[in-house]
């Protein structure tokens, strides 16, 4: 199975996605987690995981607070844990990369990312009919955006959708 282990990071809560490929990107397991989770996270799945994007914070000249620089520290803590285990290389993604492969906009805000996501791959779903995206929420969404940005950016010549 090749599947990618996608972060949105955080300082405190990052939420992550596991995308099946060979299910055309289908997210497989997913969730908002407190960060030392996240580590165990990993650690649980490192083993089956062929690649590891995350998002990178990017400089644009704006002033950044503490939070940002505390992100940047869980980011570090996150790659440690997966090069320890694996020999998984991870890769940044960029927001904005994200927002121009998804939408095409650098003016993109989450709410277009969610609904590029759901025009490409199909709608949310219910209870009793579950979707392609059914129980996906708030930054869940983020995560999936760097998985699919990734594999666009990196594998769509390998593999066929």
């Amino acid at each position: 199975m090749d599947l990618i282990f996608s972060i949105d990071p955080g300082n405190v809560y990052s939420a992550y996605s596991i995308l099946d490929i060979e299910q055309g990107l289908k997210p497989i397991r997913f969730g908002k987690v407190m960060n030392e989770e996240m580590l165990k996270v990993i650690e649980e799945e490192i083993a089956q995981i062929k690649y590891f994007p995350i998002e990178m914070v990017a400089s644009y000249g704006m002033p950044v607070g503490a939070t940002v620089f505390e992100t940047c520290v869980w980011i570090g803590r996150f790659i440690q844990a997966v090069t320890e285990r694996s020999k998984v290389n991870p890769i940044f993604v960029y927001r904005k990369d994200e927002k121009m492969a998804l939408c095409h906009s650098m003016k993109a805000k989450d709410g277009n990312i969610r609904q590029a996501l759901i025009d490409r791959f199909g709608v949310v779903g219910t209870k009793k009919n579950p979707g392609w995206f059914y129980g996906v929420s708030k930054d869940v969404w983020s995560a999936i955006a760097v998985g699919v940005t990734f594999y666009d950016m990196n594998l769509t010549t390998r593999y066929l959708l």
